[in-house]
């Protein structure tokens, strides 16, 4: 099939690249002639696992090209909708300027029969506001949600857990779901769940899945906060309750909470949604679970600081992870980055690194110091700050080869990543979020 995708940012260039590695023809659109230049060379302007293999292959094969003009994405049989929605200046709603601009752009190249399926994260009902503008061009609009980790797109656009679409209940709606179907061949051949809604069912269930998942990452470290004050270890509480199959152990990590360019902003868009519609009570729970992410910050940051006995300034402060998760070099409303900001304030002399993310950093954050690597940031160190769980620290730096560097055997384990007793055991001073 030939498809285009528009918008090669995160979401569509991991779109364009895994749909040619599947067999099909695909044109990404982005306007942006630097990101499209470094795409065309088969690298990826961001750090993805996997992603500039794909996209090396897929320029190799011919399958896979890139370009600014919207007029090359004629001919195609689906064009996937797949540009950003940032949260508006001065608010919470999401900003859906590019979504319409992409519209405007696609809308003279369409023909009788082609589908945009919509896969960029936007307010419940803006598919129903852009389906008339679609359809008089004789195409039909879907909305295809995507449901991406950052560090593992590739495999969960490749060989996802289930697949979305929403249509309008016509002829062009029955095309739409047949085309999508075909397009997403692999998958569904291999028994993955292919479920056809309404619009507005398939716009809610990307926001509902990560109101859901915020809900239940905060859900844990509100108890974090009730087991640091009552003596309890809220790692130990998360086991328990993981083996309630209803529960379940995922997102029961404590920490210094989620942040990202999606979950953040995509949980205040879908209260601020829900607040237009005249429901905002339905959802008034997600504040307090934004709060809660937020306080997570401010108690790795007091950990410190009493850590190091009230006194931070002069003092030097290894901050181990810049990038808001491992695999990924997004520092978008980025905890670690956050801390570490945090502390240079306080007049830490504060050190960050990251195996991916150091560049992303500094150009947002000159003002802190930056090490290439680990060890490097460790030297002299008068206390470590673990905030992003990457395996060059959770697994494979020891307590004896820290302790080899550092000035001060202070650990805060901002992400609950460490086993505490082999910590304790070399002879450091071991603070966890929510545990004793």
């Amino acid at each position: 099939m030939r498809m285009s995708v528009i918008g090669c940012g995160y979401l569509g260039a991991v779109h364009a690249a895994a749909m040619a590695s599947i067999g099909h023809e695909v044109i990404g659109i982005d306007v942006d002639e630097g990101k499209v230049a470094t795409l065309r060379e088969g690298s990826a302007p961001f750090f993805e696992p996997r992603l500039d293999d794909l996209l090396r292959d897929g320029i190799a094969s011919g399958r896979l090209r890139f370009s600014t003009r919207a007029a090359d994405a004629a001919g195609a049989a689906v064009h996937f909708l797949a540009v950003g929605t940032p949260q508006i200046a001065g608010g919470h709603a999401a900003d859906l300027r590019h979504v319409d601009a992409a519209i405007e752009a696609l809308l003279p190249h369409l023909r009788r029969g082609d589908v945009v399926a919509g896969k960029s994260t936007v307010p419940v009902g803006t598919a129903e506001r852009l389906s008339a503008r679609v359809s008089a061009t004789g195409a039909a609009l879907a909305w295809n949600p995507e449901f991406l980790r950052e560090g593992w797109a590739v495999h969960d656009t490749i060989e996802p857990d289930r697949i979305v679409v929403g249509t309008t209940a016509d002829a062009g709606g029955e095309t739409a779901a047949a085309l999508l179907r075909e397009a997403y061949g692999p998958a569904v051949e291999r028994g993955v769940p292919f479920l056809v809604t309404d619009l507005a069912t398939a716009e809610l269930v990307k926001g509902a899945a990560n109101a859901f998942l915020a809900t239940k990452i905060s859900f844990i470290n509100a108890m974090s906060e009730i087991a640091e004050a009552a003596g309890a270890d809220v790692a130990m509480l998360a086991d328990a309750l993981g083996h309630d199959d209803r529960i379940g152990r995922r997102y029961l990590g404590s920490g210094i909470g989620f942040g990202g360019g999606c979950l953040p902003k995509d949980i205040r868009a879908f209260a601020a949604r829900a607040e237009e519609l005249g429901r905002g009570e339905s959802v008034g729970f997600l504040h307090e679970v934004d709060a809660i992410n937020m306080r997570r910050r401010d108690r790795a940051v007091q950990l410190v600081v009493d850590a190091l006995g009230g006194l931070v300034f002069g003092k030097r402060v290894a901050v181990l992870g810049a990038a808001f998760k491992p695999f990924s070099d997004d520092i978008r409303d980025s905890p670690a980055l956050d801390v570490a900001v945090r502390l240079r304030g306080l007049g830490a002399d504060v050190v960050v690194t990251d195996p991916a993310a150091v560049d992303n950093a500094r150009a947002a954050h000159p003002q802190l110091s930056y090490a290439p690597e680990r060890d490097t940031a460790l030297r002299e160190a008068d206390a470590v700050v673990i905030v992003t769980e990457w395996d060059d620290y959770r697994r494979d730096l020891t307590p004896e080869h820290a302790g080899g560097l550092v000035r001060g055997r202070i650990v805060i384990d901002g992400r609950n990543c460490l086993d505490p007793g082999a910590w304790r055991a070399a002879g450091w001073t071991y603070h966890g979020m929510g545990r004793r």
